[in-house]
Parts: C-alpha cells; structure tokens; sequence
C-alpha cells in the first residue's frame, strides 16, 4: 500500500489502536503504521509494545496532552516538506478523550490532508452491547473529577431524552455512580462496561445502584477502565398527581423547596424540575 500524498505535502494519518484485544487491529491500519516516516504516538513506551507486536519498526515521537502545542508546529513542518505521519493514542481512536484536536486543527488550517481511519473507539463499542437505546446518543468524555462540577453535569442530563456516555476511572467509579443516584434517581436505567474487549470484560446494566452492589461484592470488580452509559429519563410528562402536589406543599413549608421537590421527585418517580417549578409558581402567586 502506497501512503504518499498526491500534492507535495504528506498526509496525516489518525490511526486507531485496540482497546485491548490485540486482534482489533485492521490490516489498513497495520499497513499505514508501517509505511509512514514517523508515527505521532501518545505514549512512545506504551506505543513501542503494540509496534514490537507486529514487527513494525517506524521511527516514534511523543505528542501528549503536555507537549502536543509545542509537538504540532515541527510535525506541520514535516508534513509540508513531504513526509507521511500516522497519529495514535494509547489506545483506541485518537482525539476521543485523547490528545490530537491540536495538530488536526493545524494541518486543516494549514492546507493538509488528514485521512481518519475507522477502528476501535470504548464508548461506541459499549453502547453496541449494553443494550441501552442507542438511536441518539451524548458522548461527554471522563466526568469532572471535582464533586460540584461532576453534579452539575449530571442534572443537565437529568431531562434527557436519549442515552448520556461517559468514561470514568475505577478510583472514582463508585463515587461517580452513587452521584448518579443521588442526581437523577435510583430508578435510573443506567449501564457499565469495564475492561471492554479484554480478558475480564463485563457489562453491568442495571441502575447505579445495582451497579455499585455489583462492584462492592468483589474488589477486583473495581479495576479497569469504564465507560459508563446513563438511559434516558422515561419519566411520565403527564401532569402531577394531586397526592404528589399535597406531599411537596408540606414538605416546602420545613425544607428548601429544591430538597422537598427531590423528594418527592423521587418517592413519585416523577420530574424534579417539574416539581420544583410548581413550587415556584405558588410562592409567585402568594407574592
């Protein structure tokens, strides 16, 4: 296979890698690695175990999240003097909660071809076999580590309509989901997928909370990489049930309306929006 570019410039190749299983690999992206004059890799070590497997012998330079701005302006400049490029992660599809928006932007900027090769990419993989719906579908890469920020981005999915993926480190995953829990409610549907296309692969799909007993019955459940996969909200739209309207005006008299509207969010499998904007509206019309 011939990988060089028609203008005198090269092309830059994003190539992905497995996310575990070694065999995922295509043939095209074996046969650009080993043509290109350099490969742009996330982590040369890490990188140089893959290529070593398939005997492949292409020169590496390191493009991380820390270097890839210094990275991208000599690359470009090899690019523009005629060599050929294959950017990858540590594993599955570069710039998908991996470095490469940098350089790709760059060489777009710059006039030159960018070829994306199709491979192996966790989130995508997981929605595949967890069984939530996957007609619309809301990639938000790994969770804010800080508490405040994850919460808020878990409420703006409270409403959502279609299934929300994220990925999660296994310090955080039990923290993650009984913030889920607490956020959307227990009755949430909601998917895990750990270690995907490996030896201890596992789908749990279930609601957080399932999903956190599952994890606490065996520590080793706890190690890997997950992604994890939140349903949408199949909650009724249909208008409040009075015993529902009764409970929130009493607890909205001992607690702040937010809290009350949670609760009963929760005890009526109902919209806390819903609710708390009910609550609103009385207080505007005692006012």
């Amino acid at each position: 296979m011939s990988v060089s570019s028609p203008a005198a410039a090269g092309i830059l190749y994003i190539v992905p890698t497995p996310i575990g299983n070694l065999e995922d690999i295509t043939q095209r992206a074996l046969s650009v690695l080993r043509n290109v004059n350099v490969i742009a890799a996330e982590d040369t070590r890490h990188s140089g175990v893959l290529l070593q497997h398939f005997a492949i012998n292409t020169a590496l330079v390191s493009v991380h999240e820390h270097n890839e701005s210094q990275r991208a302006h000599g690359l470009i400049k090899r690019l523009l003097e005629g060599e050929n490029i294959a950017l990858i992660s540590d594993a599955g599809t570069p710039l998908i909660s991996d470095p490469g928006y940098v350089l790709v932007n760059e060489c777009r900027s710059a006039g030159i071809t960018v070829t994306a090769l199709p491979g192996p990419c966790a989130f995508v993989t997981a929605l595949s076999g967890a069984g939530l719906p996957t007609d619309k579908v809301s990639f938000c890469g790994f969770l804010p580590v800080k508490h405040k920020a994850r919460l808020s981005v878990l409420s703006s999915v409270e409403q959502s309509t279609h299934t929300t993926a994220f990925y999660e480190a296994p310090r955080r995953i039990i923290t993650t989901l009984q913030d889920i829990a607490d956020t959307l409610g227990p009755h949430r549907q909601v998917a895990i997928a750990k270690e995907i296309t490996k030896a201890f692969e596992h789908y749990e799909v279930g609601t957080a909370l399932s999903c956190i007993e599952w994890l606490e019955a065996d520590s080793a459940r706890q190690k890997g990489e997950f992604v994890v996969l939140i349903g949408p909200d199949t909650r009724s739209n249909t208008e409040i049930p009075p015993e529902a309207l009764k409970l929130l005006r009493t607890l909205s008299e001992v607690l702040p309306l937010k809290k009350a509207a949670a609760i009963v969010a929760e005890h009526y499998e109902l919209k806390k929006n819903a609710l708390y904007q009910k609550g609103l509206e009385w207080h505007s019309d005692a006012n």
